[in-house]
């Protein structure tokens, strides 16, 4: 069965720099599109970026010119390289498989869109 396994979070401090890796199994890696949610306390859980088979991405207004997305196909590891991190990014981060139906870049980033969930890392930043 998928299988989606996240590491990498951490607690830093504003203006600093996380690297989230997800490591997944149980199915063809390069064949789909996969994306990075996260969910804050009291929250609902948003599309922070997302990675097509042709490698081309979409990212969240929020996040845009700060956060990388990027994967190894060889190695089914998908990653968010998180730079200038501000306390507003803390959160629960998921790693999602994005769902054959809506795998083009017309279709919105929501977790409705999402087939399987990571279990989450935690990334907290302080000010």
């Amino acid at each position: 069965q998928v299988q989606l396994v996240e590491s990498g979070g951490g607690s830093v401090q504003a203006g600093g720099s996380l690297r989230l890796s997800c490591v997944a199994s149980g199915y063809t890696y390069s064949s789909n599109c996969m994306a990075w949610f996260r969910q804050a306390p009291g929250k609902e859980r948003e599309g922070v970026a997302v990675i097509y088979s042709t490698d081309s991405t979409r990212y969240a207004d929020s996040v845009k010119g700060r956060f990388t997305i990027s994967q190894d196909n060889a190695k089914n590891t998908l990653y968010l390289q998180m730079n200038s991190l501000k306390p507003e990014d803390t959160a629960m981060y998921y790693c999602a498989k994005i769902l054959s139906v809506y795998c083009h870049r017309y279709a919105s980033l929501e977790p409705a869109n999402v087939g399987n969930w990571g279990q989450g890392t935690q990334v907290t930043v302080s000010s």
